[in-house]
């Protein structure tokens, strides 16, 4: 299992896509690539943007399909950062 701090990557306003980008790239898709289950820790975030969340999970539900979200646990999300999450998670099962 791996786990990954966003507060410890981002910030506690989670809004740089470029930031965004990396994790995926560098620690969410070697992840799931190696078959590791995956928990993204929000503790601390208080606020992100939209754009933040699209870039961090929408490429991986482009690719593999949304059931790649069976492998990924949100941990510790506010009511704000679940809210962004589940837009794009709805935004990109309509759009595949």
């Amino acid at each position: 299992m791996t786990e990954i701090k966003i507060l410890k990557e981002a910030g506690s306003f989670a809004e740089n896509k470029d930031i965004a980008k990396r994790i995926r790239e560098k620690k969410i898709m070697p992840a799931l690539e190696a078959g590791n289950p995956l928990i993204l820790d929000f503790e601390g975030v208080d606020s992100s943007t939209q754009s933040f969340i699209h870039v961090l999970i929408s490429e991986l539900i482009r690719t593999n399909g949304p059931n790649v979200l069976d492998e990924i646990s949100f941990k510790n999300c506010n009511t704000t950062v679940e809210k962004i999450i589940k837009i794009v998670v709805y935004y990109m099962q309509d759009t595949i």
